[in-house]
């Protein structure tokens, strides 16, 4: 497809491979999960300025403002960009220049000489949409004035409704057949552009391409219709559930006597049932404390329960992808979505989690039992009783994540600063605060950081907007406004214009001419990345001083840096090929990866800023008592995505709850609760249709690189090195499963075929045995 959203990860896998494998830079012996007294002390290099100055722009930001009082400009530096109808303007300017390059592309013919040209004018085209689209799609989700939000959701609309059409434009794909079938034009194709070709290839092929033009019509409704329910259903997803009543007899007893207390008192004086609304501080409370069921079941009731509107619209969105999977030939979406993703077909994802579940469930009800004899002790029972949903996080509290090794508070700028020292150590690049203008960010929160190469200089920037906010999205989310890719051989010389309407095109000329830059080392041109960092983190005052960081926000922080970091590595020639544009199933990698580094206390010790070597007892690393009971339910969840994109929700009597009560009840471990219906707050739906095993899968990746390439050296520069070369620089350029095979040294895994997946499940197995066997 001719654009796509950066966040979104879409279909990628090479079908040659122009590349050999360049050595293995890995450890001789595998490094243990746990290792006793390091005994070697790791040096590494002290915290520069700029690092020291990352901990003040987020622990002090009044103190330490990179805002200009003395320039102004508009988003992201786009002069044009100050106010939201310039955001429609140029969503304006940019369809004319769009439908004339669309122009051009179908005069291709006509010269040998613009038919060598159709790759690289088909992959500008879908960079000038996508610039639009994507930076639409960022002010939708951040921006705090309704005005700027209702501009971008107009300017995200209208260019996606040409994308739809170009997405099944026959014209186009003939040109690129063209293209294709001249053997004396492929041989000219560079592994990149050939890739390149074949993606968009491929995604006309998805788009009803060969079909009479009333079907293809219907393709382009059907697509429309998903994307409009899709955003319908993640508003469904994350708006509030109704409270649950609560008498204050029902909460007698709690463990927690400092909250619980005070909601007793609250009861009795205003003598009223408490109304407590799921997911609030006082419910979380009450499921870990009240000794009485009912509260707890009351809650859990109220929070997975939805209105037969929100269970309609999911519906429908599951139907309508099928039937636009059908309508070009496949069985289900799962086909449609699957087949140049790393797993390639629904059999192999369901092998997959059927052999993880086979060998997770003994460790999940061992740890079930556990949790069924403390209730059976609670109550008095004679017998051990079923453990209910609601029964989990009072027999079995959640244990916050816990660091490795004692540590001293992380504040958010101390992590920034480990941050930068660890990308510095692996890959020669570190953050820079850089002054923004006045108009340049959509909010006063928001820092902006300079990605800074040692040898190329600047090569990216990041947007960190980092602070919780009223009206702000929730949860955290990495957003690739801009991708890179080379630009001086752009030629727009050649491009079409039409006399007297040029000044319709100036806009999108300026937005598109910003922010290139040419790179030393390094032939040609390039649009440089910019990046989106979105958080909730609480935000510093005078009176409470720094952000402290929770270590599971440390956590999240360092998984969507791992984003960041590919954006910002990925140098492709083409845009479609960069950074995040790769499979769904791999794109997760990096970012679970760069979790893994805070199990090292030579990584940790970068926290601290006067430290140049680490020489730290390693502490039992954390893991939740009932840690192989949520790795179920995940997998669980993973099995229930592929139900609900197989063939079966075509059927008029296709019920998405009763298929996820089933699922609980045939292969789970807690039984399904009537009444609930989970799946409408399940918001992976959307954006991971039928690829939610990715997170697993890729887990299980990670896992295996972390443990074969870094654990016994994480700061070494010629591994970084490695990792960037085989893998970040690529994006979605080669594929996946050769990737992996080359950073692995396991070139049995490049054919990518289900012997491999199913190494991959062994990975993963061998991981959960170890952590459920420690408990």
């Amino acid at each position: 497809m001719l654009a796509r959203s950066a966040r979104n990860a879409l279909p990628r896998h090479a079908l040659k491979n122009p590349y050999r494998f360049r050595g293995c830079l890995v450890a001789k012996k595998e490094s243990t999960r746990h290792q006793g007294l390091a005994t070697n002390a790791q040096h590494h290099s002290p915290a520069s300025t700029d690092d020291r100055s990352l901990v003040a722009l987020f622990d002090q930001p009044g103190s330490s403002s990179m805002r200009s009082p003395f320039a102004s400009t508009g988003l992201f530096g786009h002069p044009s960009l100050t106010h939201p109808r310039g955001l429609i303007l140029l969503a304006e300017s940019t369809l004319v220049r769009a439908k004339l390059l669309t122009e051009r592309i179908l005069r291709a013919r006509d010269s040998k000489e613009e038919l060598l040209k159709v790759v690289k004018n088909l992959d500008r085209l879908s960079d000038m949409l996508c610039g639009v689209i994507d930076l639409a799609e960022l002010v939708r989700n951040a921006h705090p004035d309704r005005v700027w939000m209702e501009a971008a959701n107009h300017a995200y609309e209208t260019l996606c409704e040409f994308m739809n059409v170009l997405n099944t434009h026959v014209g186009l794909y003939e040109v690129l057949k063209a293209v294709l079938s001249d053997p004396s034009i492929v041989k000219t194709l560079s592994p990149e552009a050939y890739q390149t070709a074949l993606i968009f290839w491929r995604d006309f092929e998805k788009s009803a391409i060969d079909l009479p033009p009333s079907e293809r019509q219907k393709f382009v409704t059907l697509s429309s219709d998903i994307l409009s329910l899709g955003r319908q259903f993640l508003e469904n997803a994350s708006s509030p559930r109704p409270p649950a009543s609560i008498k204050a007899s029902e909460l007698s007893g709690l463990k927690d006597n400092g909250m619980g207390v005070r909601l007793q008192l609250q009861a009795r004086f205003t003598k009223r049932d408490l109304q407590v609304y799921p997911g609030s501080v006082q419910a979380q409370m009450i499921m870990r404390s009240a000794p009485e069921e009912e509260p707890r079941k009351r809650i859990y009731l109220a929070a997975n329960s939805s209105t037969p509107t929100q269970i309609e619209v999911l519906e429908t969105l599951l139907r309508k992808r099928a039937e636009l999977a059908q309508l070009i030939g496949r069985p289900s979406f799962a086909h449609l979505t699957l087949d140049d993703k790393m797993a390639k077909t629904p059999e192999n994802v369901n092998n997959f989690l059927e052999a993880l579940m086979d060998h997770t469930r003994p460790f999940a009800r061992r740890a079930l039992r556990t949790l069924a004899q403390r209730k059976q002790a609670h109550h008095g029972l004679s017998s051990l009783p079923v453990v209910q949903a609601w029964d989990r996080d009072f027999y079995c509290p959640p244990d916050p994540p816990a660091p490795p090794i004692p540590l001293p508070p992380l504040t958010l700028g101390t992590v920034f600063m480990g941050l930068s020292r660890l990308f510095r150590h692996l890959y020669g690049v570190s953050l820079r605060p850089a002054e923004s203008a006045i108009g340049e960010t959509w909010h006063g929160d928001v820092q902006k950081l300079e990605v800074v190469d040692e040898n190329q200089g600047i090569i990216g920037w990041i947007y960190a907007d980092l602070f919780a906010r009223r009206g702000k999205a929730q949860g955290a989310a990495h957003y690739t406004v801009r991708c890179s890719r080379r630009t001086d051989d752009d030629d727009e010389a050649g491009d079409l214009t039409v006399e007297g309407e040029e000044h319709m095109l100036v806009e999108s000329k300026k937005f598109e001419s910003a922010k290139r830059h040419r790179l030393p080392n390094q032939e040609g041109v390039y649009q440089l990345p910019l990046v989106v960092l979105l958080t909730e983190f609480a935000k510093p005052t005078i009176s409470r001083g720094a952000t402290v960081l929770e270590w599971y926000e440390v956590l999240t922080l360092f998984h969507e840096m791992g984003h960041a970091m590919h954006s910002m590595l990925g140098r492709t020639e083409y845009q479609n090929v960069s950074g995040t544009r790769c499979a769904t199933d791999f794109v997760e990698l990096p970012s679970i990866l760069m979790e893994h580094f805070l199990n090292s206390p030579a990584v940790l010790s970068l926290f601290d800023a006067d430290s140049t070597s680490t020489v730290r007892q390693i502490g039992n690393h954390h893991s939740d008592p009932c840690h192989s009971i949520d790795t179920y339910s995940q997998i669980l969840l993973a099995a229930a995505d592929q139900r609900y994109h197989s063939p079966a929700v075509i059927d008029p009597s296709f019920d998405s709850t009763a298929e996820l009560a089933n699922l609980h009840n045939t292969r789970g471990l807690i039984p399904h609760v009537p009444g609930t219906s989970f799946q409408t707050q399940f918001g992976h739906l959307f954006g991971y249709g039928a690829t939610y095993y990715s997170y697993l899968f890729d887990r299980a990746i990670a896992s295996r690189v972390w443990q074969k390439v870094f654990s016994d050296n994480p700061l070494d520069r010629s591994k970084g090195e490695r990792l960037r070369e085989e893998v970040l620089r690529h994006g979605g350029a080669r594929d996946p499963w050769h990737m992996v095979s080359a950073l692995l040294c396991m070139p049995e895994l490049e054919i990518g075929d289900a012997g491999a997946m199913r190494e991959v499940g062994r990975w993963r197995i061998e991981d959960e045995v170890g952590v459920s066997g420690r408990h």
